[in-house]
């Protein structure tokens, strides 16, 4: 399953916090910047902006292992430009890159890419959050996060740079048209302007719902520039990740049947693919607590031309050499149980999945294709965003590994299966499938059985990317109540996600200015 989005930083940044206020404020969330500030606090579960303030200086400091990395790339990049700068040769770059980021991207190829970016890397570097691998920053009208090695000297595992909407100069991507459907609930659409404004994706769909009523959808944007044609809310999107709460459901599907146990050893039940450990269970691969490794090694392998056979891409043992008990989401492991629904019932995965959920829910449009030929022509085209701010297309791909990232489905169908996945199960095991089973290393939340649920436990997530874009399903743990975000190019969601938290799917009382603190 790809990165799932989180909510707010486990680690935030003060200064960070300040400027999102200032942010909301100048977006017309908030009356004034008191507000903004209170605002904040209270999500963070403080009283005031001061308790706030108290709360951060107190946690114990948190020093990324990619954040020195970070740091010297943008040190060592800032006067690329200049005649006198000399690029770091390979030895050099493998001193903060690990090896399998250069065996994807050669140190070569890397050099020129960050030196031809056309950030300003003098200007202030500036931290949203950091936990032990991964820091968050934002420099020059850009997002970038660094994702180090488990491993000592915990190079770089992943750099990625995310111009924002600022930074976007295309001119077919101005003015750009917007349509909804549904009882569309107050101020989502203007959370789809100012997003649409602040992240520059070509596209932009927001849609929610509760169960037994129909969705709502506001698409904003461009289903594709090339052909000038205005998103719709019933495009077809790239659903990536949101294909593990169909390979989670149809899992608990056949458990509830009888057809196994949920901690019966997964290999008592694979045919085709083997784990290393003969002790892990079919619970501890829906919790991502398995320690399964985290492959395709090479990223590029997760998509391509047409879907392949899990043992093709993962071999026919996978390797179980992570943390066990602690949450990792990883495409292997939802690769491993869609080959478990396919070997259990006899079928290929996506007839398997379409019989077991897709069906069942009406999710009538919604598909795993098996080519890149098999999409549609009615599906969002992706788009990354060149260095001089102009939208280039994606060629058109497949997740090889369907369980894992295969899906594609449009707005209506997405809310459908997060409102409804539960009604599929036993109320016992829906139940159960939202109750925390593992944490996570850092403290970030825990998973149940497939949902990763955030450290409120008010809510739980879903999500993933691939290079057509990005999706996160977001559901309220109590009653299912539901809101989607998916992005035609890889953009941060959490922004979004957190004022829809607010506005719709958690919405919480203002807080009282009479009672507020100081500033």
């Amino acid at each position: 399953m790809p990165p799932r989005q989180r909510p707010l930083p486990t680690h935030p940044s003060l200064r960070y916090l300040k400027l999102a206020a200032k942010r909301r404020l100048a977006a017309g969330e908030f009356p004034s910047l008191h507000d903004a500030q209170q605002a904040v606090a209270g999500e963070y579960g403080q009283p005031n902006w001061a308790a706030l303030k108290d709360f951060i200086s107190g946690q114990p400091p948190v020093r990324s292992q990619a954040l020195p990395h970070l740091e010297w790339v943008i040190a060592r990049f800032a006067d690329a430009g200049e005649p006198a700068w000399t690029p770091p040769d390979e030895q050099e770059m493998l001193q903060h890159f690990g090896e399998q980021f250069l065996a994807v991207l050669p140190a070569g190829e890397l050099v020129a890419q960050i030196a031809s970016s056309s950030l300003d890397l003098h200007a202030e570097l500036v931290v949203v959050s950091q936990e032990p691998l991964v820091v968050r920053a934002r420099i020059a009208g850009a997002e970038v996060i660094a994702l180090a090695e488990e491993q000592a000297p915990h190079r770089l595992a992943g750099l990625h740079v995310i111009p924002l909407g600022g930074r976007i100069t295309d001119a077919r991507a101005a003015a750009p048209p917007a349509r909804a459907v549904g009882d569309v609930p107050a101020g989502v659409a203007a959370i789809a302007d100012d997003a649409y404004a602040e992240l520059g994706p070509a596209a932009l769909v927001i849609a929610g719902g509760d169960p037994g009523r129909p969705a709502w959808a506001v698409a904003k944007g461009w289903a594709n520039l090339e052909r000038s044609e205005p998103l719709d809310t019933g495009h077809l999107l790239p659903a990536s990740g949101l294909a593990a709460l169909v390979t989670v459901t149809a899992v608990l599907r056949l458990a509830a049947e009888g057809r196994f146990g949920l901690d019966r050893a997964a290999n008592d039940l694979l045919r085709t693919v083997r784990l290393a450990d003969d002790t892990i269970t079919v619970r501890e691969l829906l919790s991502h607590s398995s320690g399964i490794d985290d492959l395709p090694a090479n990223p590029a392998e997760l998509f391509g031309a047409s879907v392949r056979d899990v043992a093709a891409v993962l071999g026919p043992v996978v390797g179980c050499g992570g943390p066990r008990g602690v949450v990792r989401p990883t495409n292997s492991g939802c690769a491993v149980l869609g080959q478990l629904i396919a070997d259990v019932t006899g079928s290929p995965y996506a007839a398997a999945v379409t019989s077991l959920v897709l069906r069942p829910l009406g999710m009538s449009r919604s598909a795993f294709p098996a080519s890149a030929a098999d999409i549609g022509p009615d599906a969002v085209t992706g788009y990354t965003v060149a260095a001089a701010g102009a939208f280039e297309p994606v060629p058109a791909t497949v997740c090889t590994l369907q369980a894992a990232g295969g899906l594609w489905a449009p707005a209506a169908d997405l809310v459908r299966l997060g409102t409804g996945w539960s009604s599929l199960l036993p109320a016992a095991l829906a139940r159960e499938a939202l109750a925390p089973v593992a944490a996570s290393a850092n403290g970030a939340g825990h998973a149940g059985l497939g949902w990763l649920i955030r450290p409120r436990g008010d809510t739980a997530v879903l999500g993933g990317l691939g290079p057509d874009g990005i999706a996160a399903l977001t559901i309220r743990v109590r009653d299912n109540r539901t809101h989607l975000i998916v992005a035609s190019r890889l953009v941060l969601l959490d922004s979004v996600d957190d004022r829809l938290l607010r506005t719709w799917t958690n919405p919480s009382p203002r807080v009282d200015s009479a009672q507020s603190g100081t500033r």
